[in-house]
């Protein structure tokens, strides 16, 4: 596809999945229509990249929509200052958006074909806040040993999951924010505000998406 046509799609995708929908900050509406999400799709379905649907990616896994992406960061209001903890970075879209709002973004993959994917995708994009980590995050003795870091201000997981785990909790500051697909089967995109043991939250929208890979252990959710 050429890249009028491209453009074309990227400004339909703003007008008609994005607005239309209620997210109409105009710092985030500009950040949708600078950012190329086509150099983050494979190449053979690039004429996906601004279609209300999942574009699919290597590894059995598929991308959030652009709504579900316009979603969170309209949620999470970032100001620039923020250390972001992402788990699931797929083609690493989201992740750049999100170093493009925030002070530093580390994101956790399972799959070391779309790390080096994702890897790729942002340097060539010019991406450098961002560092892309290969470990199951569902694992806390893995995250320990991927020295992944904590006291992050935001924590994103990009799949479904039906209890946030505690050691991901954890990793939280004691100021911040989470935002999660929780559920099984229909999820709610879930937004969670800390402040000490002040919590709220807010349900976002319900959708259906693939589970988050590696679970290994329930464990309570206490918020």
């Amino acid at each position: 596809m050429d890249a009028n046509t491209l453009y074309a799609a990227r400004r339909n995708m703003v007008e008609y999945q994005i607005r239309c929908c209620k997210i109409l900050e105009p710092n985030l509406i500009d950040l949708l229509m600078d950012s190329p999400r086509e150099k983050y799709v494979p190449e053979h379905v690039q004429s996906l990249a601004y279609m209300e649907g999942s574009v699919p990616l290597p590894e059995k896994q598929e991308m959030l929509t652009p709504l579900q992406e316009a979603q969170i960061l309209q949620a999470l209001n970032l100001q620039g200052s923020e250390r972001v903890l992402e788990i699931g970075t797929g083609s690493g879209y989201l992740t750049s958006l999100l170093a493009l709002l925030s002070d530093s973004v580390v994101s956790c993959e399972i799959h070391e074909a779309l790390v080096s994917l994702a890897q790729q995708n942002l340097k060539d994009n010019g991406i450098d806040r961002a560092k892309v980590v290969h470990v199951n995050a569902m694992n806390a003795d893995a995250v320990s040993d991927a020295n992944v870091g904590k006291d992050f201000d935001v924590i994103i997981i990009g799949a479904s999951i039906e209890k946030i785990p505690a050691h991901i909790q954890a990793l939280l500051a004691e100021k911040g924010q989470i935002i999660a697909f929780v559920g099984a089967d229909i999820v709610t995109l879930e937004h969670y505000q800390v402040d000490g043991m002040n919590i709220s939250k807010t349900g976002i929208t319900e959708t259906r998406l693939l589970p988050i890979e590696g679970v290994t252990v329930e464990r309570e959710f206490v918020f």
